[in-house]
């Protein structure tokens, strides 16, 4: 299994052919409905013991950064290309909130991290 820490989903992503031959939802047959993620350091931790590599595919370094300090592990920067197959899981935390001041570590004031496991 592979988790992959991330800053932003696009449907480019997807395998397409992937996507349509999975089994799991009951209608269309697609295991990757994005869910909400509450406690996001307490589900890597949860992965990270079932020997799970993580990986992180965050593209900015402030970004990166305050992922670290949110989850306390390391995030690194890593602009790569991401296409999710079978044993992939992607943790995404979509930012909310006024433009991230340079080099932030902690959440402005009114701002938040909404995470999504995809």
């Amino acid at each position: 299994m592979k988790i992959m820490i991330a800053n932003a989903f696009s449907l480019s992503m997807l395998d397409r052919e992937t996507q349509r031959n999975r089994a799991g939802d009951a209608v269309y047959g697609n295991l990757r409905i994005p869910r909400p993620c509450d406690n996001p350091a307490e589900w890597l931790g949860k992965w990270k013991v079932a020997g799970a590599e993580i990986e992180s595919v965050v593209g900015h370094a402030d970004t990166a950064a305050l992922f670290s300090a949110i989850l306390s592990r390391p995030v690194t920067v890593n602009r790569s290309s991401v296409k999710l197959v079978k044993d992939h899981r992607l943790l995404v935390g979509q930012y909310i909130g006024p433009r991230l001041p340079e080099g932030a570590t902690t959440l402005p004031e009114g701002a938040r991290i909404e995470w999504w496991i995809i």
